[in-house]
């Protein structure tokens, strides 16, 4: 897929393209993404900032006046479309954590998302997950009537390195609904909840998350306890496998797209002819030669300059060479794959901007795993399928039918 727009800078074109992939679930529209990207300065962070927060508050102003004329459904189609433009103004701001512009249009979009969800016509609920001292904040959304008068399978969804659990909805959420999936989706450590309300950094164990957000399903009603899937997008295509090869309460795992190891494309050019000397080199104290490299990659790729200054933040490390040591950790390596029991469905995106390679490797790893391949014939071929949310989502759903209910 040749990009339309920013045609020099892969990371704002992919964003622009994710937003114009939500427009399949609510969260856009056409022609204000397509305006709103015209009038950004390409690479300029501020720039793509203040025209994103300039829609979103023009959205919300349309939602407030729907609200007070009575009109609810298009009050919360323009709510859902405002929160995530929100999310796209902070997007690369998080170089600098302590930007108040950072935690204005997070906040706002929170709000705007709760704002259109209070009005949806099925039952999304706000909910807080229990989880060691605190608690994750996520979304629990009732399944819409099948007709069967049998509890329902669950999914729970998470984000990955930078996403919202209020995006998810974007990627899909309501197609699991309507095929009568209840859904939880949440944030975990690392991920924006947490990040804004305590700075909970990532942390690789990932099955506590999951094995708490299974604990909190199961206090719901309705709920089939055979019959509980997780779906892990972009980084949680490492997290969502990792947690299934130790949380054996899951009947199913979906890696979107599949990570074996997150640190392995990003650490290809360190010196060293192994994935242990290049540790060694990332981990000692001093490593001047290595520090001025990434300083050089990050001045030359747009890509690798947006995912060192984010991961400083939500690693909680101080340096890019920090940041790639932290990403070590994360991983798939030392039989842990091959733990996996549940149906595993490894998606993978042919043209992948971040992990190209790592789906057909946690594929090979886990037993009995189903790999499915997007291409660019149907402009599916972009990291987790933006701009063909209702293709993936359907190819998902019908594969955890497939997998979960294959009498019904």
């Amino acid at each position: 897929m040749r990009p339309v727009l920013f045609g020099n800078n892969p990371s704002f074109w992919y964003e622009t393209l994710r937003s114009f992939g939500h427009i399949a679930y609510g969260g856009a529209d056409f022609g204000e993404v397509l305006t709103t990207a015209q009038r950004i300065r390409e690479g300029d962070f501020d720039s793509w900032y203040d025209e994103w927060l300039l829609t979103a508050d023009r959205v919300a102003d349309v939602a407030r006046e729907a609200e007070r004329g009575g009109h609810p459904v298009s009050a919360r189609d323009a709510w859902l479309r405002a929160s995530n433009y929100y999310r796209s103004a902070e997007f690369f701001l998080h170089g600098n954590p302590a930007d108040p512009r950072i935690d204005h249009v997070y906040e706002a979009s929170v709000a705007a998302f709760r704002s259109a969800v209070a009005l949806s016509e099925r039952p999304v609920t706000p909910v807080e997950i229990p989880f060691e001292h605190t608690t994750l904040p996520g979304y629990w959304y009732e399944a819409a009537d099948d007709g069967r008068g049998r509890p329902h399978p669950v999914v729970l969804i998470h984000n990955g390195f930078d996403g919202t659990a209020e995006e998810c909805h974007f990627f899909g959420v309501p197609g699991l609904v309507e095929r009568g999936y209840h859904v939880l989706a949440f944030d975990g450590p690392g991920q924006p909840g947490p990040m804004h309300r305590e700075n909970l950094v990532f942390r690789p164990d990932w099955e506590t998350v999951v094995g708490a957000a299974i604990d909190f399903v199961l206090t719901r009603d309705n709920v089939d306890p055979e019959g509980l899937a997780l779906i892990g997008l972009s980084m949680g295509g490492q997290l969502a496998p990792r947690a299934a090869a130790f949380e054996h309460r899951l009947s199913a795992v979906v890696s979107v797209d599949g990570v074996y190891d997150i640190a392995e494309n990003f650490i290809a050019d360190i010196p060293g002819a192994t994935r242990e000397e290049k540790a060694a080199l990332l981990r000692t104290e001093n490593a001047p030669e290595v520090d001025i490299q990434l300083e050089r990659a990050a001045a030359d790729s747009p890509v690798m300059r947006w995912a060192l200054s984010h991961g400083a933040w939500v690693f909680g490390v101080d340096t890019p060479r920090q940041v790639l040591a932290a990403m070590l950790d994360y991983h798939l390596g030392d039989g842990i794959a091959e733990r996996i029991k549940a149906p595993t469905l490894v998606c993978e995106a042919q043209g992948d901007l971040f992990f190209t390679g790592q789906p057909g490797t946690l594929h090979d790893h886990t037993p009995g795993s189903t790999l499915l391949a997007f291409g660019d014939e149907l402009g599916a071929d972009a990291h987790c399928h933006v701009g063909a949310q209702r293709l993936a989502i359907a190819r998902i759903a019908d594969w955890l039918d497939e997998t979960l209910r294959p009498t019904a």
